[in-house]
């Protein structure tokens, strides 16, 4: 007697195109929205996953750098507001993501007049 080990079903397992690029991002909904989107008449098998693995990267550097100014404002969450000051301060992405945040407000700044005694001192004198 011969036997065979072919798994209950006789089915091998799905795996993802994520999981087989090794990315977080859903790189078959990436296809079918590229598809959809009739960017190109023909598309080859890679470029989903290259814009997976892209659009992956670009979102784990802004939360990182989102984290480090939550954690410098003693916050536990990240909010619009600090992913706002981190693409800002960071000048690449500060290029790309121009203006695209809702309900961040405007980046924190300091006068000169406000921050030396000697000038202050003064300043209250006009008012």
């Amino acid at each position: 007697m011969e036997t065979t080990s072919k798994p209950a079903g006789g089915r091998k397992k799905a795996v993802s195109k994520s999981a087989k690029a090794g990315l977080r991002f859903p790189v078959g909904r990436i296809a079918r929205y590229l598809k959809k989107g009739r960017y190109a008449p023909r598309y080859g098998a890679g470029a989903p996953v290259y814009l997976a693995a892209v659009l992956e990267y670009i979102a784990a550097e802004v939360l990182e750098l989102a984290g480090n100014v939550a954690r410098d404002s003693m916050k536990k969450r990240i909010n619009p507001r600090h992913v706002y000051i981190a693409v800002r301060n960071d000048k690449e992405l500060g290029k790309v993501l121009k203006g695209t945040i809702p309900g961040s407000g405007f980046l924190p700044s300091m006068y000169a007049v406000f921050s030396s005694k000697k000038a202050s001192s003064s300043f209250y004198l006009f008012f």
